[in-house]
């Protein structure tokens, strides 16, 4: 039998539960989940290893008009992903309009990949709408596999998987079969942190923040870790300790114990928070958050 490999991109809008898919699909935590649109900022790569095919999943940034300098970054990452993809995962679901971000349903129905549509949150709809979504899916994509499914209740996971893995295209692994995904363990103690901050803080606070690990020590008991909370202004500091530093305790604490869970070891974090008011313009702190390729 031919071995099997490729790129399997999700792309969509934001808040129709990308991360979540990507996340049931692993059978791992990979991508950070929130009830907030514009929780992932990164394309996070989760890779599935068979004995005859390998499949590259990346979870990408949600489609949107970008305002400033690190939200260019984050489409400049979808366009990449749509641009190099084997087989494009796009999510929508039973709440968004299904017109809206247009100009990007254009692009993939120009697309001459395998395009597969998961209508995702169907555990919130009824069967009759649900039909409705997939006849309109239908016809406005002709091309694409229209699935629906629920992320959240695991529905329709496993048809999604077996699905993408028929339509990747044979060809040599990518990936040691050993590798799980692209991106290291600092990575995901700063997102780890950076998801506690969107549960948190509302408002503007978490959309303000970034997390630097400034280090990462591996010893043979436990990871000692120390990160920076970078913030805009002097008031979202402020807000962002709270009284006393109980509010950033609090994210420690639950930051914490996720990461202890996540790497299966102890974990001694300490945080600090900085002001950095231009972080999310300035072309030189984004390269050094990871944003600028």
């Amino acid at each position: 039998m031919a071995f099997k490999s490729g790129f399997v991109n999700i792309i969509g809008n934001p808040n129709v539960g990308k991360s979540t898919l990507m996340n049931a699909i692993m059978g791992e935590k990979l991508s950070i989940v929130t009830a907030k649109a514009q929780t992932t900022r990164h394309r996070i790569m989760g890779i599935i290893n068979g004995e005859d095919f390998q499949v590259v999943f990346s979870d990408t940034p949600g489609i949107l008009k970008p305002v400033y300098r690190l939200q260019e970054d984050m489409m400049a990452a979808v366009m990449r992903a749509i641009g190099d993809a084997d087989v494009i995962l796009y999510v929508t679901d039973t709440v968004e309009k299904a017109d809206k971000n247009p100009e990007h349903l254009h692009k993939l129905a120009d697309l001459l990949c395998p395009i597969v549509v998961v209508i995702n949150k169907i555990d919130l709809s009824d069967q009759e709408t649900v039909n409705k979504l997939i006849e309109y899916w239908q016809k406005l994509l002709p091309k694409a596999i229209v699935i629906p499914a629920s992320a959240k209740e695991k529905f329709g996971v496993e048809k999604i998987f077996s699905t993408v893995k028929s339509l990747l295209p044979e060809a040599p692994a990518w990936y040691d079969k050993d590798t799980f995904t692209d991106k290291s363990l600092r990575f995901f103690a700063s997102e780890i942190i950076r998801e506690k901050i969107f549960l948190n803080y509302r408002e503007e606070i978490p959309y303000s923040c970034q997390v630097e690990i400034e280090a990462f020590k591996e010893g043979a008991e436990r990871y000692d870790i120390s990160a920076i909370i970078y913030v805009m202004r002097e008031t979202q500091k402020g807000i962002l300790i709270g009284k006393a530093g109980s509010a950033l305790k609090k994210v420690g604490t639950q930051a914490r114990i996720d990461m202890e869970d996540f790497f299966q070891k102890k974990v001694f974090l300490q945080l600090l928070v900085k002001v950095a008011p231009d972080w999310r313009e300035s072309k030189k702190e984004l390269r050094k958050f990871g944003y600028e390729e």
